[in-house]
C-alpha cells in the first residue's frame, strides 16, 4: 500500500524555523519526483518546492532563501527546512509523489501520483 506520511508541523512564532519530514512506503521515493505543496485557508494550494530525480530543485519565490527541500533515500524520506517563518506561511503542507517530473512554471507543475494526508503550519505570534 502506497503512503506519504507527513509530520513536523506545529505552531511557531514569526521568525521561527520548523523542519517537515514525509516517509514514504509502497514505493521507491528516489525514482520519484517529489514536492511540497501548501494550501492556506480559503486559497487554493500550491507549489512550495519540489525535487527531481536528476536532482534539479525548484522554489516558490516567495520561499527561495528560507526554505529547502532534501531526501535521504537510504530512509525514502523528504524534508522540508523552514527558517523565518512567517505568519502567512499558514496552511496545510502536503507532500506529493510524481512519476514523471515537476516543472517550474509555476512551481511543481506536473502529474501528482500520491498525496499525503498533510500536516499543519501555524504561524502565530
Amino acid at each position: 500500500q502506497v503512503q506519504l506520511v507527513e509530520s513536523g508541523g506545529g505552531l511557531v512564532q514569526p521568525g521561527g524555523s520548523l523542519k517537515l519530514s514525509c516517509v514514504a512506503s509502497g514505493f521507491t521515493a528516489r525514482y520519484y519526483a517529489m514536492a511540497w505543496f501548501r494550501q492556506a485557508p480559503g486559497k487554493e494550494r500550491e507549489g512550495v518546492s519540489c525535487i527531481n530525480g536528476d536532482g534539479t530543485i525548484y522554489y516558490a519565490d516567495s520561499v527561495k532563501g528560507r526554505f529547502t527541500i532534501s531526501r535521504d533515500s537510504a530512509k525514502n524520506t523528504l524534508y522540508l527546512q523552514m527558517n523565518s517563518l512567517k505568519v502567512e506561511n499558514t496552511a496545510v503542507y502536503y507532500c506529493a509523489a510524481s512519476g514523471p517530473y515537476f516543472s517550474d512554471s509555476p512551481v511543481c507543475t506536473g502529474t501528482v501520483d500520491y498525496w499525503g494526508q498533510g500536516t499543519q503550519v501555524t504561524g502565530s505570534s
